[in-house]
């Protein structure tokens, strides 16, 4: 194996592990469920208090990734607005990973499947925080050599579903993403 492929290995394996905290889709908001007959009652109000406030951060946290897998798409994050949902230490993440994709000749092709969800929600923190779970699919997305102009295949223990996480910070009075964690993740 030449150092270049190995390069472009590594970078690829590091853009895989990384991206998977990342992309466009599905936000994970379920849709509600129709209304029910009129000579049914009216429904309770949402028993969550904090249903609202996960509702932002999951919309926040789609829009990071769809303008991540933008910036992925063209292994630079000029024209992306990354800036306005991530944070100094989430777009050093995503800036590694645009650097290492330079360097290897690699774009990303395809799509990232998302279902997140709010798994902890800390309103009373002197910094609202919120975690969040990700089982990110894989199986629409690829990573692409440009100069050999071919797709490099996942590794092979490489599960196609599997669960990353993120915090986001609740920031004058918006979400932003702070980490990103696409390491040890459980299949999902």
């Amino acid at each position: 194996m030449t150092t270049r492929h190995r390069a472009g290995l590594c970078a690829a394996v590091t853009l895989v592990l990384t991206l998977t905290g990342c992309g466009g889709g599905d936000d994970g908001a379920k849709p509600s469920a129709a209304p029910p007959a009129a000579s049914s009652p009216a429904p309770a109000a949402s028993a969550d208090p904090d249903a609202a406030e996960k509702t932002a951060v999951l919309a926040s946290y789609t829009a990071m990734s769809r303008e991540q897998m933008k910036a992925y798409r063209q292994a630079d994050a000029k024209g992306t607005d990354l800036e306005k949902y991530a944070t100094t230490e989430a777009l050093g993440q995503i800036r590694n990973d645009l650097a290492n994709m330079k360097s290897a000749g690699t774009v990303v092709r395809g799509e990232l499947g998302h279902d997140a969800e709010v798994t902890e929600l800390d309103m009373e923190a002197q910094t609202p925080t919120a975690t969040l779970s990700d089982c990110v699919d894989l199986s629409a997305y690829e990573t692409y050599d440009v100069k050999a102009k071919k797709v490099i295949p996942l590794p092979t223990q490489q599960p196609l579903r599997y669960v990353m996480t993120a915090t986001a910070q609740r920031w004058d009075g918006r979400w932003m993403v702070t980490d990103i964690n696409t390491q040890g993740g459980t299949e999902c």
